[in-house]
């Protein structure tokens, strides 16, 4: 029987021209360069410009995966934006990229899981394409996280910046006839598993402090720093023994690890509870900062741009947000 798995065959990414360093920063708010990089890894941030809207920055990666796919937007039956930061309350940000693009086909909508949603994003589209109702989707996450940021706040104000990062993922039979079918069952190139939690119970731990329903704003980002740290790196650490498992490997199967790039503190801590040398980590927390559900993806981008990520190899990559929400996604390119 014919088996339809999922495929990456493409992926882009878009960062906002102005850069801001630390010590830029330093000029706002009473902290420095060696306090930020200390407590989070990050030297520089990328901010969006004035009138530069999330879609924008979705639209630029979108293209840019399109491209690198080698198809054009006709192919596309559904696009998938992970986001916190909707250009609108509504319509959804994924309309207006569809607009962008020239799309008129199809589907596309908006997912909300924070930090999470690009992880989110890809189990969601990949059991589209397992259930037969797509064929070639859209994933991207894309934010401008600096317009929810309360910039007088060091705690918050230091962690973030503004992305996007896309995928092209496309059905495939697993056959033995498909472009993916390799020898093994783990040598099957795609999507292997994804796995997906949440804890409501801790939302106010990591949230904003408004929304159109309560407050009518969007509010700024509020966060426990501690608490955060203490349970990501335990359900981060947790999610990927679980994805391993489910799929019989160990973390010596992994060729690269793909973490969200929130803090470089937690990202150190989940790898030497697993075990996992930082060679085989993607790193891009120090010039990016958090971009939330950008994050992943626009590590990705880079990994595989650079050469460093090549076919066959098995990625992990995993993420945690607001939510709580926490998942991770095993993928063989």
């Amino acid at each position: 029987m014919t088996k339809i798995v999922s495929q990456i065959i493409g992926c882009g990414s878009y960062l906002p021209e102005r850069i801001v360093s630390n010590d830029e920063l330093a000029t706002r708010i009473e902290t420095s360069d060696e306090w930020i990089r200390d407590r989070t890894g990050i030297r520089q941030r990328h901010l969006a410009a004035d009138g530069e809207v999330t879609s924008d920055l979705a639209t630029v990666a979108a293209q840019r995966a399109l491209e690198h796919a080698g198809i054009t937007g006709e192919e596309v039956d559904l696009i998938i934006v992970a986001t916190t930061t909707p250009d609108l309350t509504f319509p959804a940000t994924a309309v207006a990229v569809q607009a962008n693009l020239g799309i008129t086909q199809g589907a596309a909508f908006d997912l909300q899981a924070v930090c999470s949603g690009f992880i989110y994003g890809l189990s969601v589209a990949d059991n589209f394409i397992k259930a037969g109702q797509s064929k070639t989707i859209l994933v991207i996450g894309a934010e401008t996280m600096s317009r929810i940021i309360d910039w007088e706040d060091r705690t918050t104000a230091v962690l973030f910046g503004d992305g996007a990062g896309a995928i092209v993922m496309r059905a495939d039979n697993a056959n033995g006839s498909g472009n993916g079918a390799q020898a093994g069952s783990n040598q099957q190139r795609g999507v292997l598993s994804t796995h997906l939690h949440s804890n409501g119970s801790l939302a106010g731990i990591l949230c904003t402090d408004g929304g159109p329903s309560k407050s009518q704003t969007t509010g700024v980002v509020t966060m426990a720093g501690r608490e955060v740290f203490r349970h990501a790196v335990t359900n981060l650490a947790g999610v990927l023994v679980e994805t391993l498992d489910a799929n019989g490997l160990t973390m010596q199967d992994v060729d690269w690890l793909i973490p969200h790039q929130a803090n470089k503190r937690i990202i150190d801590s989940t790898i030497k509870k697993l075990g996992l040398p930082e060679s085989r980590v993607v790193m891009t927390v120090d010039r990016h900062a958090n971009t939330s559900s950008a994050s992943v993806p626009l590590a990705l981008d880079e990994a595989v741009r650079d050469g460093r990520i090549k076919s066959g190899d098995l990625i992990l990559m995993e993420a945690m947000g607001g939510g709580l929400t926490w998942g991770a996604g095993l993928v063989r390119w």
